[in-house]
């Protein structure tokens, strides 16, 4: 108690440079402006768009393979240093990283306006929590639900199929992977949701989760991440 009362005290730091922070946003300003923004993106999957590409237009998978989820947003782009904390906030339990992504993305979405009754967090399969330790996508949850007011859940959806790792795999292996992955627990479900989760890569997760509340009940599933991968190539 006499640290925690000590610490706070004290004046609080950037988490990328450690420079004195004045206020409540966790990084400084030249920090948040330097990351790597994304604010040309497809607006049914959050894809990297070309600047050239007309405000609004949807990208070519999209186009051709319109996905169950009605949008995503992602406020920035899978690079650094974004994605050096994500990796450490994942795979090396960095929880206080995680708390930062929570915040930019709940900051992120405060401003575009919300407009859902629920967050639900991206849910593991159990084997899988058990050797990470936490769920990263319902750290985000947790944190986003305190900034935004919005409630969440982390039991109406659950994975009950493991998969094969996804970190290398291409689009199509991940489809395949995560087909009929997920199941709803209860009927009782909101009309607007939002999935949170970290990072979304190829989309196929996102895809089938959402594809479930869809099934389920719900009328509208947004994604919800801190960052999307670029098309390879398109960084």
């Amino acid at each position: 108690m006499c640290t925690f009362f000590i610490q706070s005290l004290l004046p609080q730091r950037c988490r990328l440079c450690h420079a004195p922070l004045h206020g409540a946003q966790p990084l400084c300003d030249r920090c948040f402006r330097a990351l790597p923004h994304l604010t040309h993106a497809c607006p049914g999957c959050a894809l990297p768009l070309d600047a050239r590409t007309p405000p609004g237009s949807r990208c070519g998978e999209c186009l051709a393979d319109p996905p169950p989820f009605d949008r995503a947003r992602a406020p920035f782009r899978y690079r650094a240093p974004l994605n050096d904390l994500v990796s450490h906030f994942k795979y090396h339990r960095g929880l206080s990283d995680g708390r930062l992504l929570g915040e930019l993305l709940a900051r992120h979405m405060a401003h575009q306006g919300a407009g859902v009754d629920l967050l639900l967090a991206m849910p593991l399969h159990p084997a899988r929590l058990r050797e990470r330790g936490f769920n990263q996508a319902g750290e985000l949850a947790r944190v986003v639900s305190q900034v935004c007011r919005i409630p969440w859940r982390s039991d109406l959806l659950v994975r009950d199929q493991p998969g094969a790792s996804q970190r290398e795999a291409d689009r199509k292996t991940r489809l395949r992977n995560v087909r009929s992955a997920f199941r709803c627990r209860s009927k009782d479900l909101p009309a607007r949701a939002a999935l949170i989760d970290d990072v979304i890569t190829t989309g196929a997760t996102a895809r089938a989760a959402a594809a479930c509340l869809k099934q389920a009940g719900v009328d509208w599933v947004e994604i919800w991440a801190v960052a999307r991968t670029p098309r390879p190539g398109n960084d």
